[in-house]
């Protein structure tokens, strides 16, 4: 799976992350026949997900592929499920990265690890992708290194006297029993869920009122399987709600920390507050590369490749079309044999086993699915 770099190697296609989408995308290029690419990887294969909090589990539950054309929901290949190979419904972030090694090293992909992509530049006819070790050239690439690893650190005065959730080993091992957590969302029920369970008191504030949600899609508000935890009893005996309550500032007064309201309220707590206020996403790092859409997130053609450097793809959480949010694995892993069929055609290869993607319901030319009525 690793390897040393060879240098003034021109690939067919350079894939910049080795998580579900960059192993997921580049299995989609083994398929469409293309052979000379690498994957770059700056730490192991599937590490964010190994740096989740022990006790995080996939929301979205695993269930083995069957022959009638439906996929277990967290699957980035055909053929292969989470759900059959680790035996489990929602797996722990370190039981699917596991699982995204035993698919990468099945499929044999190319991937250089510990390999850090400094900078992508392109010329007239190819990319620059500069490495702490060399630069290596390529027709393509496709930026598909995640959001884990990019949380989120602004939004109200003394955010960095916060911790945020993404850097939590264990809720089990933190220290202290009564904490504060700042965002309401899937990392912050997920962090109150697991702090009650080991008998700490939470205090949970949110701008909005997420579990209240009047939509069904998991991207905009709480997913079924955490609305259901939200029920347990320990969960509604030990968890105090505040909704539609954003927060002005946090600060440290000796021994306390203060949580202040937009509203002038004030909570104290001995333990730094939790920041579960998401992530920035890896595609600002690539931002120079991509116009740019009103909500800040990268404008894609029809093909997830950029409006103003031809040959530069997206794969991944940060994909979005119009309305559409593709920030789930169900969801972005729809996009895979779109980008390596644009790449395939471009090289001149006939892409023919991409049609088995079909079959799968996944995309393989456009977005003409995408109507009012699309779940994608």
């Amino acid at each position: 799976m690793t390897g040393p770099l060879t240098s003034k190697i021109k690939y067919d296609a350079v894939v910049v992350g080795a998580g579900a989408a960059g192993v997921g995308v580049a299995i989609a290029l083994q398929h469409a026949g293309i052979d000379n690419y690498v994957v770059l990887e700056r730490h192991a294969v599937g590490s964010s997900f190994a740096a989740w909090p022990a006790e995080t589990r996939f929301i979205t539950p695993s269930f083995p592929t069957n022959s009638i054309g439906m996929l277990d929901l967290n699957s980035i290949a055909l053929g292969v499920s989470p759900a059959f190979s680790l035996e489990v419904e929602h797996p722990t972030g370190q039981q699917y990265a596991s699982h995204i090694r035993a698919v990468a090293k099945f499929f044999e992909l190319p991937i250089n690890e510990h390999t850090d992509v400094l900078q992508i530049t392109k010329d007239e006819h190819d990319f620059r992708i500069e490495t702490a070790e060399e630069t290596l050239r390529a027709r393509h690439v496709i930026w598909a290194a995640g959001e884990f690893q990019y949380p989120r650190l602004n939004g109200f005065a003394g955010i960095d006297l916060c911790r945020h959730t993404a850097t939590i080993p264990s809720y089990e091992e933190l220290d202290g029993d009564d904490f504060i957590v700042i965002g309401g969302y899937e990392s912050g029920v997920d962090a109150a869920y697991h702090l009650t369970f080991h008998d700490r008191r939470v205090r949970l504030f949110d701008k909005g009122c997420p579990w209240k949600g009047e939509t069904s899609d998991p991207s905009l508000a709480l997913s079924t399987y955490s609305l259901e935890r939200m029920r347990e009893e320990w969960f509604e005996e030990q968890v105090e709600l505040f909704p539609h309550t954003p927060i002005a500032s946090v600060t440290r007064m000796e021994s306390l920390y203060e949580v202040t309201t937009l509203d002038g309220q004030i909570y104290q707590t001995r333990m730094p507050p939790l920041l579960a206020g998401g992530f920035e996403g890896s595609h600002k790092l690539v931002a120079h590369l991509f116009e740019q859409r009103e909500d800040g997130f990268p404008l894609l053609s029809a093909q997830d490749e950029s409006t103003i450097v031809p040959g530069m793809f997206l794969c991944g959480p940060a994909v979005r079309h119009d309305n559409h949010v593709f920030c789930f694995i169900y969801k972005y892993r729809q996009r895979f044999a779109v980008v390596a069929k644009a790449i395939a055609t471009s090289l001149g290869l006939p892409a023919e086993n991409l049609e088995v993607y079909r079959k799968w319901g996944m995309y393989l030319d456009d977005l003409s699915c995408c109507g009012e009525e699309c779940v994608c």
